[in-house]
This record gives structure tokens, sequence and C-alpha cells, in this order.
């Protein structure tokens, strides 16, 4: 039986993943967004019942994080208007070891729809779709934490968990942690991305105000920054937070994809070397 799927976050780093695998297994698939019909915006409660209704299921992304100021009302009105519309299920992404993040969960939850949570770690994909691409292509990747060991994970292993147990009841109320198979600081993951591209690229260690500084005078907004500081120290500052997880393995049947694995495809795309290219 193939169900009418609304994604959330739908055009985002797992959010188009998600899109690709429930359309390839038949699945109805709507994209929630301010450009979709009908559209979808966290800032406006208004769009969540006509985006939702003739929905099943729902994968929830909330921009940019959980943890900032405004994501407990707006999943609050989210799963209220889920339950009235008659949803039947919802998979939220979480942050792994976010401890603002886990209030979100608890609504969720609380809410009287099924529902599966799935705790990521910081993604690989930073590097190559997000926040720290233009470091790499500077050949400069300055980050605070320079002794954090983070077990970063692939979107495609987040995509493809989210995938399976959005359509699997069997996961109905777990909790699901995803992370790569092991531990990496930014130095060795930066030693490797420069082995694999065949350049040099330099990891310089910051403290997080030098980091929050920057972001500043690059003109992102205030929220933004506090975001990324609220990462570094509460997350990344937290030993308990950088373990291992298997269950990429328990659910996908296969081991989760390495550091070393995602920056070989990443470097087959092209990516960082056609930005190079433009930049000489």
């Amino acid at each position: 039986m193939k169900d009418n799927i609304l994604v959330i976050g739908g055009t985002g780093k797992t959010g188009h993943r998600v899109v690709k695998g429930l359309s390839e297994l038949g699945h109805h698939v709507t994209v929630g967004s301010r450009k979709g019909t009908p559209a979808f915006d966290w800032e406006d409660y208004s769009t969540f019942a006509p985006a939702l209704k003739g929905m099943d299921r729902a994968y929830i992304v909330y921009y940019p994080d959980l943890a900032v100021p405004g994501a407990k009302e707006a999943i609050t009105a989210l799963t209220e208007a889920a339950l009235k519309e008659g949803v039947e299920k919802v998979v939220l992404l979480s942050g792994k070891g976010e401890t603002v993040a886990e209030a979100c969960e608890e609504i969720v939850a609380n809410s009287g729809l099924n529902y599966t949570l799935v705790r990521a770690s910081w993604f690989n994909q930073n590097f190559s779709e997000g926040a720290f691409l233009d470091f790499v292509l500077a050949g400069q990747v300055a980050l605070p934490m320079p002794e954090a060991e983070i077990p970063f994970v692939d979107a495609d292993d987040i995509a493809e968990v989210v995938t399976k147990v959005l359509v699997d009841d069997s996961y109905n109320g777990e909790t699901i942690t995803v992370t790569g198979p092991k531990k990496l600081t930014f130095g060795q993951i930066v030693k490797i991305m420069e082995q694999a591209i065949g350049r040099n690229i330099q990891y310089i260690p910051i403290s997080i105000e030098e980091f929050k500084a920057g972001m500043k005078a690059a003109g992102l907004p205030d929220s933004y920054v506090w975001l990324f500081g609220y990462l570094f120290k509460e997350v990344l500052g937290n030993p308990d937070n950088q373990a291992v997880s298997n269950d990429v393995e328990r659910v996908l049947g296969r081991r989760a994809t390495s550091f070393e694995e995602y920056v070989q495809k990443t470097v087959d795309t092209g990516v960082w070397n056609q930005a190079v290219s433009e930049s000489i």
C-alpha cells in the first residue's frame, strides 16, 4: 500500500534524499516548502493544516534547528494540526546531544501521533553542501573544538534510515541515533580531505568567540551565530555526545558510511575541484 507523505524541508540536505527514496518506493510525495503547493512556512502556522491535509505520514525537519527559540511552539502547532488532519505517523529529525532539541522530541512523543525520532550527529555534507564548504575551497578550515571527537554521519545514511522508519511501523515509538562508524577530530578529517582532493588544506583551531565573530563579520543573522555557538559549546563540548551508535547498521543491515567513503564519493562529483578551478 502506497502512502501520501509530506516531506517538510524536502529541498534540504536530508529532505531531497528522502523525497527521492520514497518516490522510488512508489509513495506519493509532497515537498513541504514556502514555494510548494500548498505552501508550508514554519513562521506561518496557518500553512500547516493545508499542507498536511490528505497526508498519511510526514517527515519533519525544523529549520534552522530544534534548539532555536520558537521551535517548541512551532512543533506543538504542527503536531496538533497533524493530529487534527488524521496523519498516521511522523518522523522527526533531531540533533544528537542537543538537550534543548529533546524538548521538541517530547512534544512529538506526547502528541498522540505514531512517531519515530531520528537523532543525527553532525553531517559529513557540511563540508560539501553546507556551512563549511567555503573553508575547504579556501584551503583553510578554521573551526573551534580541536579536541572534540565527532562521529560524523553521512546524509545518505540519514535519509535511508528516515525513509525506512517512516514507512515501517515496527520502529514506532523508537529513538534512532545515527552516526558514522568512528570518531574523528576536525584535524583528522581535514587531513583525509586534503589527501583525497590532492591539494593543501590546513586546519586552523580557533576559539568559539573567534568563530562567532567571523560569522557576524560575514553578515550572518544573530540567530545563526547563536546556533553555531551553542552547537560547538554544548554539543561538541560534551564527551557523552561523541559516542558512536550502531543504529544505522541495525536499521539498514549494513555498516554506516565512513568519512573516507564520503570524501571519495564527493571528490568524484567534482564539487571541490570545480570551485578550485573557478578561483584560479
